[in-house]
């Protein structure tokens, strides 16, 4: 271990900064928010340290003195009660200087972008106060750093500051309460993954504040588990929200669909039971009355249940049924959208569902066949200056590709068809009305797939940016539909 990772309370004590620019303003802004009393030496200052100087002193706070001098050993013993020395100039001989003598005073320093001469260095913190997490890499890697702060910034809630305070004002009642470590451990265990932590997220704090108090009353009373309704995205499992992906990690059962990729799967909790009940075209071995029922039961046994949903729950997901029957029973339940598959795939492909030359307005529509037949609104669908995207349709394309021809759209019009779009192995096959059948049948995808029906279409060559060209199969357009 390079560094020992401490956090250090700074509210009343005096920083001693060396350097006027905009190096020693970046660290100025730290250490204030930490409530320190700062000192600043420099010949000059940049104008957003005079702007938080004078700021700070018609507060009346005298937290902030900027001292406009030459550094000097001198000037550092005049401030004995000083905790903490940041040398911030220009010059790397004069930060050492700076650093050698706090040292010599047992004083800590830090040296900007210098940590070998450093007794203590600045990481990247990712702020939830009361909630922090500092990060370093010992100055050898900021930009990994960087990068790992930002994915630390996803995984945390905006409301984790709220959870937290709101947890800091209950330890003492909860310490009372249980005596035993342990069970003291499980109960805040059920708060931070449970409605009493979703709701503080939601800013709903009285309502988070009341549920506390109501566990904390009756700690050993059965209580109802929740549901989430999760849209797991076409495929790509970084298009996931952050509220899905921290759902998935808390989450007891996870109910999944056969349209979750594998990727995104890989990121639910990894203890979590998982259950597939996915469904096919004519093979419904798990039946949707079955899954609401499911759902139910689980949650009555006090779990976290997720229902994982390719695409978005509310678009072709069968969503609103299920929580129809979550609300029936008195279940309560989250929905978490998610990308769907027209906006998700349609964009992998490069293919704009709207465009001001082209489609001025888009229709979702399914393409599965209900009752052995497919009753479209045909007259509806050959409209002009509009795009089409057809959800579940391979098996049908033809009748689809057939049944807008003979309505009126014109058999050159452009057609593409998405498999497994946004993964790796996503393919598009561009053609036209006339030609996308046989160019599918050739190519012989499997499900999941989307259809896409408009001039939109005609721009996929131009704007193609995902994966592999050699994925795109084009057959005949008409080339006077190119933009």
């Amino acid at each position: 271990m390079d560094y020992l990772p401490l956090f250090h309370n700074l509210k009343g004590r005096r920083v001693v900064v060396v350097g006027g620019g905009e190096i020693a303003l970046r660290k100025v802004r730290l250490v204030q928010e930490a409530s320190a009393l700062i000192t600043i030496i420099a010949k000059d200052f940049c104008v957003d340290l005079l702007a938080m100087a004078a700021s700070d002193e018609a507060a009346g706070c005298n937290g902030l003195e900027l001292i406009t001098a030459s550094y000097e050993h001198r000037l550092l013993l005049q401030y004995p009660d000083t905790v903490l020395v940041i040398a911030a100039t220009n010059y790397r001989a004069l930060n050492r200087t700076v650093s050698e003598h706090a040292q010599a005073a047992n004083i800590l320093s830090n040296v900007v972008d210098d940590p070998g001469f450093s007794t203590v260095i600045f990481p990247s913190i990712v702020d939830r106060s009361p909630i922090q997490v500092a990060i370093s890499s010992g100055g050898d890697a900021p930009v990994l750093v960087r990068l790992l702060r930002t994915r630390f910034e996803s995984l945390l809630p905006a409301g984790m500051a709220k959870l937290g305070a709101l947890a800091g004002r209950f330890r003492e009642r909860v310490k009372d309460k249980f005596s035993n470590g342990a069970d003291r451990k499980a109960f805040w265990e059920e708060v931070f993954y449970g409605a009493v932590a979703e709701q503080a997220y939601a800013n709903n704090l009285e309502e988070a504040e009341r549920l506390l108090v109501d566990k904390l009353e009756h700690s050993d009373r059965f209580e109802t588990g929740e549901v989430y309704l999760v849209g797991g995205g076409p495929g790509d499992p970084d298009l996931l929200t952050f509220k899905a992906l921290r759902l998935m990690q808390q989450a007891d059962i996870v109910l999944y669909d056969r349209l979750v990729s594998p990727q995104v799967l890989n990121l639910v909790r990894r203890d979590a039971t998982r259950i597939y009940v996915g469904k096919t075209a004519g093979d419904h071995p798990v039946t949707q009355d079955n899954i609401n029922q499911k759902l139910v039961d689980y949650a009555l046994e006090g779990n976290r249940v997720v229902r994982l949903k390719g695409g978005d729950p509310f678009i072709f997901g069968r969503g609103g049924e299920e929580i129809e029957t979550l609300a029936e029973h008195g279940i309560p339940f989250q929905v978490v959208p998610g990308i769907t598959a027209a906006s998700g795939c349609a964009s992998y492909a490069g293919i704009p569902l709207t465009h001001r030359d082209h489609a001025q307005s888009v229709r979702f529509i399914t393409g599965h066949m209900r009752g052995g037949k497919r009753d479209l609104n045909w007259p509806e669908l050959v409209l002009p200056n509009q795009t089409l995207v057809f959800y579940m349709g391979l098996s049908g394309l033809e009748t689809i590709c057939q049944g807008l021809i003979t309505h009126g759209l014109d058999e050159t019009t452009p057609a593409a068809l998405i498999e497994k779009g946004t993964t790796e192995a996503q393919q598009v096959l561009v053609g036209d009305l006339s030609s996308l059948p046989d160019i599918v049948r050739q190519a012989g995808p499997k499900a999941p797939t989307l259809i896409i029906v408009g001039h939109v279409v005609s721009l996929q060559s131009k704007l193609s940016w995902f994966n592999n060209p050699a994925n795109r199969i084009e057959g005949t357009i008409n080339k006077n539909n190119e933009s």
